[in-house]
């Protein structure tokens, strides 16, 4: 923003262009929607994110995101928990329970493995993968990573993990596009995709 606009405004739209997706000029428009907004919606804006950031933690169980020790879809005796979907993150979660389809239970990797960026295995959640499984005798670990090298790579990974455990792992079939994301995909493909998922 030009220098001569308020400090405050400016660090605001900074802020704002600091999320994923957002340019500059969005930025701004946000800013200088704020700016518009009375003291009460500012205040609760405020406290929304706040709350979000402190209450909302990693389900103990298959890491998604949740506000209670154990998320709904873990604590929910009708799902099967012999079948994990691993996930790169927990909209991919939302992305696959809108097909309504799915029946068993997710983990997520938070991640992908990414060496040039410094994403190694220990900073994705593997290791409570494994614990889990030896935990919960699951049969089947569907890898459900997008389409993409990371993707591919992490996928190759943990099934070089599972594997030698005598656990099935299959992969989605590539209903998907190639270097698509899961969560911009409609129900219809995650389900074929679910559906004709392969072995590795």
């Amino acid at each position: 923003m030009a220098d001569h606009n308020a400090l405050p405004l400016v660090i605001l739209a900074e802020k704002f262009a600091s999320l994923p997706g957002i340019g500059m000029k969005s930025a701004q428009r946000l800013a200088y929607h704020v700016m518009s907004m009375d003291d009460e919606a500012v205040e609760s804006f405020a406290q929304a994110l706040i709350d979000a950031k402190k209450n909302v933690h990693c389900c103990k169980y298959c890491q998604n995101l949740t506000e209670r020790e154990i998320c709904p879809i873990c604590s929910d005796d009708s799902r099967d928990n012999r079948v994990i979907c691993v996930v790169e993150s927990p909209k991919d979660v939302s992305a696959f329970e809108r097909t309504r389809e799915y029946n068993g239970v997710y983990h997520v990797l938070h991640g992908l493995l990414s060496p040039m960026d410094g994403i190694t295995p220990d900073k994705l959640r593997v290791k409570e993968l494994l614990a889990r499984i030896s935990e919960t005798g699951a049969d089947e670990v569907i890898m459900a990573t997008n389409p993409t090298v990371e993707g591919d790579a992490t996928a190759m990974y943990v099934a070089g993990l599972l594997k030698p455990l005598g656990i099935k792992v299959t992969r989605l079939a590539f209903g998907l596009p190639v270097g698509g994301i899961l969560e911009y995909a409609d129900e219809v493909t995650l389900y074929r995709a679910l559906e004709n998922r392969n072995d590795m």
